[in-house]
């Protein structure tokens, strides 16, 4: 046995140098991909992709190498072949991680969520600020991070909300049954008209939702530039300004109105005899 390891040390000698050559071979293609990619308009989520689709196969290709030069006899289709069961039982092992792997590869070539974009996923919402091939993490608005896996947001619905530069907002606006119907609706639209971050090629709109209970019932539409604005302060300021013109012109927004009916006659009786 002694004899047999110590003919045998060439032979691992020359494996560790191959893989320390096939180290620093993956480190400077890395660097060599990341620099070829940096010149080109890739998004970022597809040069992370290209960066470790060349590290992992240069890796495979050095460690291949190695064992071939370690062990005699050894080649990759023997690998393959003597894997056997042995294959399926770690395919279904490693089931996850694969699923994971390839749900991360077409998330990234796919071209419909980027590093940057916020979206709304399961209960999530926030900013994605990196995807792997396993996990992408995501920013709430609330700042805290969660970490989603790949097959998570390729298998069910992913909302982009910054997917276009313009989005629409709409707020519902009660006015007194007194009010004049046309000058309901003008007040409404003048009080859209004069808020910063609208998109001007999109007049706001306005319509008569229903009778309610108390109100009736105007539905304000607006478009936001929403690559500039915040849509939270342009609400905060059509509101405002709605509110400000529907006063301006003298249109109430009422209060809730309740009418109590009793089956019985109620007794009513004076003051005096009630003391």
């Amino acid at each position: 046995m002694t004899r047999g390891i110590v003919a045998s040390l060439p032979n691992i000698t020359m494996a560790l140098v191959v893989v320390l050559l096939t180290w620093f071979v993956a480190r400077y293609a890395v660097r060599i991909a990341d620099w070829l990619t940096g010149k080109s308009t890739l998004r970022a989520d597809l040069q992370n992709l290209i960066e470790t689709v060349v590290r992992v196969g240069i890796w495979v290709v050095g460690l291949l190498l190695a064992a071939t030069v370690a062990i005699p006899g050894f080649t990759p289709g023997s690998m393959i072949a003597g894997l056997g069961i042995g294959a399926l039982a770690i395919g279904f092992a490693f089931q996850d991680i694969f699923e994971n792997f390839l749900a991360g590869v077409l998330i990234m070539v796919r071209d419909k969520m980027n590093i940057g974009d916020a979206i709304e996923a399961d209960g999530i919402s926030g900013t994605v600020e990196k995807i792997t091939l396993r996990e992408t993490h995501v920013r709430q608005f609330s700042n805290e991070l969660v970490i989603v896996p790949n097959s998570q947001l390729f298998k069910n619905r992913v909302t982009v909300l910054t997917d276009a530069i313009v989005r629409r907002d709409e707020v519902l606006v009660g006015v007194d049954y007194e009010a004049d119907f046309d000058a309901a609706l003008a007040a409404v639209k003048r009080g859209m008209a004069k808020v910063e971050g609208l998109d001007p090629a999109r007049e706001p709109a306005a319509y008569v939702r229903e009778f309610g209970a108390s109100s009736i019932d105007i539905l304000a539409q607006w478009w936001v530039l929403s690559g500039s604005h915040d849509m939270r302060v342009v609400r905060t300021e059509v509101m405002k300004g709605i509110k400000r013109e529907l006063d301006a012109a003298g249109i109430g927004i009422p209060y809730p109105h309740v009418t109590q009916t009793f089956a019985d006659a109620v007794p009513l009786r004076t003051v005096a005899e009630a003391a």
